[in-house]
């Protein structure tokens, strides 16, 4: 029986990992066809947004299939619960990156590429968010959870300074104004992102202290 528990933990936590990647595959290749208006790449991401919701599934599943049949230990029940509570955030972030490659295809051929300095660095910084929430679920790495909780603070910054110079450029010239309107979902996408990203990483503080961030006292 336990040899299945704990066998069953390491598919939970490899499920994760699967799901993590998929993501952040979702978020790299929609801001590729943002760069370069690859509709083609675009409509993929948004095709595989359901393998995504797929994979939401199949790990609520396990999780539930390890309550009821395991009876996990505390620390194994945070580690289980914090993973149900994850994998929401996840979809989300796989759903905000489809509404980004929405925004590109939307644009049709004659639509032009999307480059702007602030919307590279967040696209970089939530992709590093989300990327480092997840190793530091199947790492069980504190630190690096913290680390992710404080790199939100970075993506702010990059939201506001982002919307400040879309704020400008339509001033200047209002023949932009529609482009840069796109351009503000976008980064309020990614900012979005960001935020479920540090969900994530305070989900995996939680199954590591049992202290949740929100809470500041222990569940169970």
């Amino acid at each position: 029986m336990r040899t299945s528990y704990l066998s069953q933990l390491k598919e939970l936590k490899e499920e994760i990992l699967s799901m993590g990647e998929a993501i952040r595959h979702a978020i790299e290749d929609t801001l590729q066809a943002l760069h370069t208006h690859n509709l083609i790449l675009a409509q993929e991401v948004i095709n595989r947004d359901a393998e995504i919701d797929e994979k939401e599934k199949r790990i609520e599943n396990l999780c539930l299939h390890l309550f009821l049949t395991q009876q996990p230990v505390a620390s194994d029940m945070r580690i289980v619960s914090s993973a149900l509570k994850m994998i929401t955030d996840m979809e989300r972030i796989g759903d905000f990156a489809a509404d980004i490659a929405e925004i590109v295809t939307k644009g049709g051929k004659t639509a032009t590429s999307y480059n702007i300095p602030f919307i590279e660095k967040m696209g970089g910084a939530v992709v590093k968010m989300v990327d480092g929430a997840i190793r530091s679920f199947t790492d069980f790495d504190l630190e690096k959870a913290k680390a992710v909780c404080a790199a939100d603070d970075e993506v702010d910054e990059l939201f506001v300074g982002a919307r400040d110079v879309l704020v400008g450029c339509i001033r200047q010239n209002e023949n932009f104004a529609e482009r840069a309107l796109d351009l503000m979902m976008v980064s309020k996408y990614l900012e979005r992102i960001g935020d479920h990203a540090t969900n994530i990483a305070e989900w995996v503080i939680f199954s590591i202290t049992g202290v949740h961030q929100n809470t500041e006292k222990g569940l169970f």
